[in-house]
C-alpha cells in the first residue's frame, strides 16, 4: 500500500488523524518516534526556520527543499502546509511536489499576498487540475480561509465555508480544514453538513481530541503551535537565565 494511500485512509470522521506540526527533520523525527501514524509540516513555522516570514515569502525551492529533507527522515505519510501553491502551474506543481516524497499537501483558498478570497469556481478548478495531474499520488486538503479572512457576518462565513467545502470535495479533495474554528459546535455543524473528512486546528482551550472527534472531526492538526512554545521557552526562560548567569537548565 503507498503512504499517499495510507494518508488518505487515515482520515475517519470521529476517529480522528491527529498529526503534530513538525518543521525540520528533526522534529519530524520525534513526532514518528512518538508513535504518531503520519507528520504535517507548518508554513509558518518551516518559513520561520528558513528566516522569512509566512505567506508565500520563502523561495518556492527552499520550501520543496525543506519538504524533501523531512519527507526523508521518516517512514511515516508526510503532508506538507503548501500555501497556495506558491503561483506554480498545476501540472508543475505536481511533478516538483511528488519528487520531494511527501504525499499530502494543504492547499488554501485566499491570496496570501492580499487576504482576498479567491473566487471559489476558480479555486475548485484549480483542485480539480491538481487531481487530475497528481491521481492518487497526492492526499489534497483543500483549507478553507473563510473564518480566518472574516468574510461577511458568522452565518456568511459558514454558508460560505458549507459552500466551498463541498466543492472542493467534490473538485477532487480529500479533505477540507475550515481554519479558525474553536467553536464546538460549529464544528459539529461543518462536519455534518460538508460530505467529506473536515481538519480542525487545535486550540489553545480545554479542548481536546476526545471532544473533535465527538463532533465527527476526521484530523486535528496543530499548526505551528508546537515550535513556538518551544522557542518561547528558549526566549524567555532558557535565554535569560544565561544573560543572568543562572543555569539555564535548572530554570
Amino acid at each position: 500500500m503507498s503512504l499517499a494511500t495510507i494518508l488518505r485512509e487515515l482520515h475517519v470522521p470521529g476517529t480522528p488523524l491527529v498529526v503534530p506540526n513538525a518543521w525540520d527533520a528533526a522534529s519530524a523525527r520525534m513526532v514518528e518516534a512518538a508513535g504518531f501514524a503520519a507528520v504535517a509540516t507548518s508554513s509558518n513555522a518551516t518559513a520561520a526556520v528558513l528566516g522569512y516570514d509566512d505567506g508565500e515569502h520563502a523561495p518556492v525551492d527552499d520550501v520543496l527543499a525543506a519538504a524533501a529533507r523531512i519527507a526523508q527522515s521518516v517512514s511515516v505519510p508526510v503532508t506538507v502546509d503548501f500555501e497556495r501553491g506558491y503561483r506554480l502551474a498545476p501540472a508543475e506543481l505536481v511533478e516538483r511536489f511528488v519528487a520531494t516524497g511527501a504525499v499530502g499537501l494543504n492547499l488554501e483558498d485566499s491570496d496570501p499576498a492580499t487576504g482576498a478570497m479567491i473566487d471559489p469556481g476558480e479555486q475548485a478548478d484549480f483542485l480539480a487540475a491538481v487531481r487530475d495531474s497528481a491521481g492518487d499520488a497526492l492526499v489534497i486538503n483543500a483549507r478553507i480561509d473563510a473564518f480566518i479572512r472574516q468574510a461577511g457576518t458568522a452565518d456568511e462565513q459558514l454558508a460560505t465555508a458549507l459552500d466551498r467545502g463541498n466543492r472542493y470535495l467534490a473538485a477532487g479533495a480529500d479533505c477540507v480544514y475550515p481554519i479558525g474554528v474553536g467553536d464546538l459546535d460549529l464544528l459539529a455543524t461543518l462536519s455534518t453538513q460538508i460530505d467529506g473528512p473536515v481538519n480542525a486546528g487545535y486550540g489553545q482551550g480545554a479542548n481536546s481530541v476526545a471532544d473533535y472527534a465527538a463532533r465527527g472531526v476526521a484530523r486535528v492538526t496543530f499548526g505551528p503551535m508546537f515550535q513556538r512554545h518551544l522557542y518561547a521557552k528558549f526566549a524567555d526562560t532558557l535565554l535569560p537565565a544565561v544573560a543572568a548567569d543562572r543555569n539555564p537548565f535548572t530554570a
